[in-house]
């Protein structure tokens, strides 16, 4: 499980208008919440009891360039980290005032050591000296450990950008991006062998209820190439637990080629196996709240996650768990 802490992320908006908008989603509005989440329900009127969830990749509508997605996770970057910048110039001018202070320093030591007549001042030269090597010292890491840390968030937000840019089927005539659905649903990525996603729908059963309550939504991606049908149970006694079922379930991947490029980077990055079945789940704001190997913990969602509909809606979006 501790292999999976780098592989998480908090996903990025799709435009300009939803970047800046991040901050806002602990108010978002109730109603307008259960609207969407309304409006994304499959109509199951004349279903087959199987869902398919194999997709065929497509050139067309592919995500932004790799560009465009560095300069949206620059912007990102600033707006998370507003104050950087400000450290990291003064940082900047502390050290090039130290290595100016210890130029000088070093160039009248030089004269003193080579003339008797200054030998006094040697050791007032040699203090100077260290006091602005050890301040080029201290900024200079300072720097690094700043520089470090923005390249780090900006590569990671680029990885986010590409997930928020992937693409969603909700039914026949509908497809979305993952950053559609910010502020709407908590989204569980459950990604491996369709034997492991069958297993995994399959546990997910008495937890149905639970989990709709909370705004889950199940993103299925089987990995292994393999054909994936979700078998429901249509008879009269199950048709009420059947549609809550689909519609948690109602979501597949689109662009197959292009999911499996970002799951493979994300599992090299985090030092996963390829092969390995994982799960991610994200917060209402898209923020990752969880991730790791196996099934995803169906109990602990029910009893970690807030219902989305109630008095204390919207003002609990962000209590959801912690990002990793």
């Amino acid at each position: 499980m501790a292999s999976m802490a780098q592989f998480c992320y908090i996903l990025g908006p799709s435009n300009l208008k939803q970047k800046y908008s991040s901050s806002r989603f602990g108010f978002e509005n109730p109603i307008y919440r259960k609207n969407a989440l309304s409006s994304i329900d499959l109509k199951f009127h004349a279903k087959p009891s199987s869902v398919s969830s194999s997709v065929v990749c497509s050139a067309a509508n592919k995500p932004s360039s790799s560009s465009e997605i560095s300069s949206a996770a620059k912007i990102r970057s600033e707006v998370l980290s507003p104050f950087r910048s400000v450290r990291m110039f003064f940082y900047l001018a502390f050290i090039a005032s130290g290595a100016l202070g210890g130029l000088i320093a070093f160039t009248q030591l030089i004269a003193a050591l080579t003339n008797p007549a200054r030998s006094s001042e040697v050791p007032d030269l040699l203090t100077s000296l260290g006091i602005d090597v050890a301040a080029v010292s201290i900024f200079a890491f300072l720097y690094f450990r700043e520089n470090t840390a923005k390249n780090a968030q900006i590569a990671r937000l680029s990885r986010e950008e590409s997930l928020s840019n992937l693409k969603l089927r909700v039914d026949q005539n509908k497809i979305i991006s993952v950053s559609s659905l910010r502020g709407i649903a908590r989204l569980v990525i459950c990604a491996g062998p369709a034997s492991f996603i069958l297993e995994s729908f399959k546990s997910s059963e008495p937890f149905t209820e639970g989990l709709l309550q909370r705004g889950v939504l199940v993103i299925p991606f089987a990995t292994d190439g393999n054909s994936l049908s979700l078998d429901f149970d249509d008879s009269e006694d199950m048709k009420e637990i059947t549609t809550k079922r689909k519609r948690l379930w109602q979501l597949t991947p689109v662009y197959v080629s292009e999911w499996s490029e970002w799951l493979d980077e994300q599992k090299k990055l985090a030092g996963v196996s390829p092969e390995s079945p994982v799960y991610l789940s994200l917060r209402l704001d898209g923020r990752v709240r969880g991730s790791g190997v196996g099934y995803p913990p169906w109990n602990a969602f029910v009893a970690q996650l807030p219902p989305v509909k109630g008095l204390w809606s919207g003002l609990l979006d962000g209590m959801d768990g912690r990002v990793l």
